[in-house]
């Protein structure tokens, strides 16, 4: 592609239509962007007169902030390979062993699955990850190196970080030294998992992660499935450890099914320590166990991400690998329904990124922004999170890398 073109005829949010004082619609424009250098350089309204720069015509698709994915797992999966249903699950402990058992085998098969995911994630209109993968004693950094070569065929459709991930436990695999190879081998954060239940001790499960991510300069994202007053708990010392270390804005809590099993007050006091430390969430909004309260947490103002996770995997055989349906879910499960909530729960998949602010003003796109675009069969950003329509195509640094305009 050009290094700098129109794309004209572009469908962008431009304000709220309110009715009694209530948001009843969203008010659109068909403007022209400019991109030089994968960047928008200018917007222009009215008839376009290119000259000499190539024009791309948008047709009036809808356009929004393409999406960022901030927890799937690539490799250890059955997607891109033959069919295959998920055992009956009857604890973490249990999946930990199917592992053991196949996770050597799987080797040969995890850079080709990884790219069928890959390929999946960014037609739908990803152009950012955060990857979590196996560190275990089993195959050691085995899956790190071919997810690595599988990102590294996609680079020119997203950007990535890799996290390492004791799948198996931090301290009851003995995985501390794997995990400081990891990091030394270019892992970007630190990962763990369930201090309490996996490795039966939470002060020095949650130390021996940070002391990894401090020694590394790394950031922490750490799966907690452990429920209720443990799972708050849990949540709670890494607070005060995330504090004591000055490590604020530099952790993530994945999952986090605690918070939606336990009290208003309770998760309403944690989430306001939280917000001190700048602790984000991740959840897929399952339907099959409790939810964080998404509303609560981003009323609080804990920043919310909406995520994958695993795609037809030996944990399960879902997932669409659509982040756009996940946001849906996540509207529908606590009755977003209205114009208004409705575009909030886009913030949820772009890092916060949403084409109007809370009170109608546009903030995306502007000069300057990077042009990472989702091209949509939609009037609207509220119509696109209830209707989920199909990517028309999909921009990343100005190139289109999926589909056609």
């Amino acid at each position: 592609m050009d290094n700098q073109f129109w794309l004209s005829n572009v469908l962008l949010e431009n304000g709220f239509v309110y009715k009694d004082n209530e948001i009843v619609s969203t008010q659109k424009t068909v403007e022209h962007l400019l991109i030089k250098d994968g960047k928008v350089v200018a917007i222009k309204k009215g008839e376009l007169e290119s000259g000499d720069i190539p024009v791309i015509d948008a047709k009036q698709s809808l356009a929004l902030p393409s999406f960022t994915e901030k927890h799937i797992h690539l490799d250890k999966g059955h997607f891109g390979g033959p069919w295959k249903a998920s055992t009956p699950f009857r604890g973490v402990f249990d999946r930990i062993k199917e592992e053991v058992e196949f996770l050597p085998e799987f080797l040969t098969h995890t850079t080709e699955r990884a790219k069928s995911l890959l390929q999946l994630i960014t037609d739908n209109g990803v152009t950012s990850a955060r990857v979590h993968c196996n560190v275990d004693p089993v195959i050691g950094l085995g899956n790190m190196e071919r997810v690595r070569n599988a990102l590294d065929e996609y680079k020119d459709k997203l950007n990535y970080e890799l996290v390492a991930f004791p799948q198996h436990g931090l301290l009851r695999s003995n995985s501390a030294s794997l995990m400081k190879d990891a990091m030394r081998n270019g892992m970007k954060v630190v990962g763990g998992l369930d201090p309490a239940t996996i490795d039966n001790n939470i002060e020095a499960s949650l130390e021996k992660m940070m002391d990894i991510a401090v020694e590394f300069n790394a950031d922490v994202d750490i799966h907690l499935h452990d429920g209720g007053s443990l799972g708050l708990y849990t949540i709670k010392r890494l607070t005060q450890m995330v504090e004591e270390a000055n490590w604020k804005g530099r952790v993530n809590i994945s999952h986090a099914y605690c918070m939606g099993e336990s009290s208003i007050e309770e998760v309403s006091e944690l989430a306001e320590y939280m917000v001190e430390q700048q602790i984000s969430v991740a959840t897929t909004v399952p339907i099959d166990v409790p939810s964080p309260p998404i509303p609560l947490l981003h009323e609080k103002g804990v920043k919310v991400h909406i995520v994958n996770d695993n795609i037809n995997d030996h944990w399960s055989p879902f997932g669409s690998g659509d982040l756009l349906q996940r946001a849906s879910r996540m509207a529908e499960k606590f009755g977003w329904i209205d114009e208004y909530s409705l575009t909030r729960a886009l913030g949820f998949i772009t890092e916060g990124k949403m084409p109007l602010d809370n009170k109608g003003d546009r903030q995306w796109p502007k000069v300057g922004d990077d042009a990472n675009i989702v091209f949509l069969d939609a009037t609207c950003s509220a119509e696109a999170i209830a209707r989920i329509p199909n990517r028309k195509a999909v921009m990343y640094k100005g190139n289109i890398t999926s589909g056609e305009l």
